[in-house]
């Protein structure tokens, strides 16, 4: 039986769906706060959390609507709290930094580099929406650029990582990335252990095929040896099959329904908590456990829960 612990990490709402594509998108306080905490019941050790405005479910950088909901979470469970610095690629950094820097959590995500990161696409499927703001966001996903310079990393690894003892969840949407990664490891200013998140799928991106992973897989084999665990979040119905195949290649998974709306093929997930659930179940098939919160903090040199500021 093999004893290695899988990480299940949960992305819990995102800013890539909008309300019209799934009624079950938590984006309200309650919402947000119910679904991350059933998420953590059914086995996800990691949350990770985006807000958004409670009265139309559009991304939120505002502070007060994180607060609105994590101390409920952290109150509720025991799992480890993880806020984007991602945010959505339509706001500037210090919008992006206003919650992690309040809330001083023990992980945060790090996008590894600037990005095209088209969601248009995603508009065509639909001719009527729940509120006017949801065609013109995915429509400028065309003319924008996902901006995560070299100094906009520096700027997180400081403020966020030396300045309130969070560590990160280093997102890599293409090979270069993981260079990054590499190179700031050499400068001392990324530290082990590496947590990295091969993230396959995004238009932009490298696209979510088995060959792209053993690809990124190797890289980071390559470049960081055995600094580091990697986890697998692949966009849509790539969500389940490269999840499982990072389990089998030594790896960890993500899932939720910032990544993926459904549960099955034409079916639309009813939670967060039902995708971790069945990932979960494809992992104790595979004769592995699921890692508990306490474990990862271990595994990944957190700080605690308890050195949190919310």
């Amino acid at each position: 039986m093999p004893s290695r612990k899988i990480i299940i990490t949960c992305a819990v709402t995102g800013s890539i769906h909008t309300p019209t594509m799934s009624p079950h998108l938590p984006v309200t306080p309650d919402e947000i706060a119910e679904q991350a905490v059933a998420a953590a019941e059914a086995g996800a050790a990691i949350l990770h959390l985006h807000a958004r405005d409670p009265k139309d479910g559009r991304p939120s950088a505002d502070p007060a609507d994180f607060m609105a909901f994590l101390p409920r979470i952290k109150q509720a469970c025991d799992a480890v709290v993880n806020i984007t610095t991602g945010g959505s690629a339509q706001m500037t950094l210090d919008e992006r930094l206003a919650a992690p820097l309040k809330a001083a959590p023990e992980m945060c995500s790090l996008n590894m580099g600037s990005m095209n990161f088209g969601t248009f696409p995603l508009q065509r499927r639909y001719s009527e929406w729940k509120h006017g703001w949801e065609p013109g966001f995915l429509e400028a996903s065309k003319n924008a650029v996902f901006k995560n310079t070299f100094r906009d990393i520096e700027s997180v690894l400081d403020r966020l990582g030396d300045g309130c003892g969070t560590r990160f969840e280093f997102e890599c949407y293409d090979i270069g990335h993981i260079q990054t990664v590499a190179f700031y490891l050499a400068e001392g200013l990324i530290k082990p252990p590496i947590f990295l998140q091969f993230v396959l799928g995004v238009l932009g991106g490298i696209d979510a095929a088995p060959e792209q992973l053993l690809h990124m897989k190797a890289t980071a084999d390559r470049l960081l040896g055995d600094a580091y665990q990697f986890s697998v979040l692949a966009a849509g119905r790539h969500q389940m099959p490269l999840g499982t195949m990072s389990v089998i290649l030594g790896g960890n998974v993500r899932v939720g329904l910032e990544d993926s709306l459904t549960i099955g093929q034409g079916e639309l997930a009813t939670s967060n908590a039902q995708q971790v659930g069945k990932i979960r179940r494809i992992i104790e098939e595979l004769g592995y456990e699921a890692a508990k919160p306490g474990e990862v903090r271990e595994s990944l040199a957190l700080k605690g829960g308890d050195r949190v500021a919310f």
